[in-house]
């Protein structure tokens, strides 16, 4: 072959994209699990905690990793390590409540069940940083979902049903944020433009 010849580093392809965009499905995920684990601990349906546990397993958990890999395949970091992280988070909330807990002394949950929800607060709070670059509609849900793992923490550790109470209703108003994002997404992708407005913050 000559040297003179063009290769695929002088002449590269746009980048394409070998799966749909699953940032609607991971976040739909999400906003469902989270509403209804969320209307348990706001006490506006007890019940509704078992409801949770099915969907931590299944939609909120393993469908929220698979939307983290092909967000991986998107090459989107951010996505990525979300939907992974909290598919993973709804997981480990089911084994948690499940299997590990019944174990556990009763002295002993409230520090269980705090440290569980501090680590996860703690990277809540760092992926927020980032959504400041991305949209409104990420920085609304990541915000609430700060104050929701804020004020879930602290209630287990003090023991405080108030504090609980009030993440539960914190995060009632994640998952309408997670819903609307998801909304727009597969709206805006389905219409070939931009119908409902997420305030993009990229530049």
């Amino acid at each position: 072959m000559s040297n003179d010849a063009p290769s695929v580093r002088d002449n590269p392809l746009p980048p394409t994209h070998r799966v749909a965009d699953p940032g609607p499905l991971g976040l739909a995920a999400f906003a469902m699990t989270t509403f209804a684990l969320s209307v348990s601990n706001a006490d506006i349906w007890g019940p509704a905690v078992s409801t949770a546990l099915a969907l931590a397993l299944v939609y909120g958990g393993a469908i929220q990793v698979f939307a983290g890999m092909w967000e991986f395949a998107r090459r989107n970091t951010f996505g990525a390590l979300a939907f992974t992280s909290y598919g993973a988070f709804w997981i480990s909330y089911y084994v948690l409540v499940k299997f590990i807990l019944p174990g556990v002394a009763k002295a002993d949950v409230a520090t269980v069940v705090g440290v569980f929800l501090l680590g996860w607060t703690i990277f809540t709070a760092y992926m927020f940083v980032s959504t400041l670059r991305l949209s409104v509609a990420l920085v609304v849900v990541f915000g609430l979902l700060v104050v929701t793992f804020v004020l879930l923490t602290v209630g287990a550790f003090q023991g405080t049903a108030s504090l609980t109470k009030a993440g539960g209703w914190f995060g009632v108003a994640t998952a309408a944020g997670a819903w609307y994002a998801s909304f727009a997404g597969v709206t805006n992708e389905t219409f070939g433009k931009a119908v409902l407005p997420i305030g993009s913050l990229s530049r």
